[in-house]
């Protein structure tokens, strides 16, 4: 969906200021790869965090299957 949301934007965009629609296809890219970096670190901290939360609820989860 949310493709979809971005393309109907663009082809807005490209209806109201071509040049921009053009500029903005053609450093999407190069945005994507700054990008990539904050995105893997987000993940990492996400499954660290779930991690950490497992093995902290680990001896209540044991104790309710008794």
């Amino acid at each position: 969906m949310q493709v979809f949301l971005s393309f109907v934007l663009w082809c807005i965009l490209l209806v109201l200021c071509w040049p921009l629609a053009l500029l903005l296809l053609l450093f999407f890219p190069l945005i994507w790869l700054i990008t990539l970096p904050f995105r893997i670190v987000g993940f990492t901290f996400e499954w660290l965090f779930k991690l950490i939360g497992a093995i902290l609820l680990l001896p209540f989860s044991l104790a309710s299957k008794k």
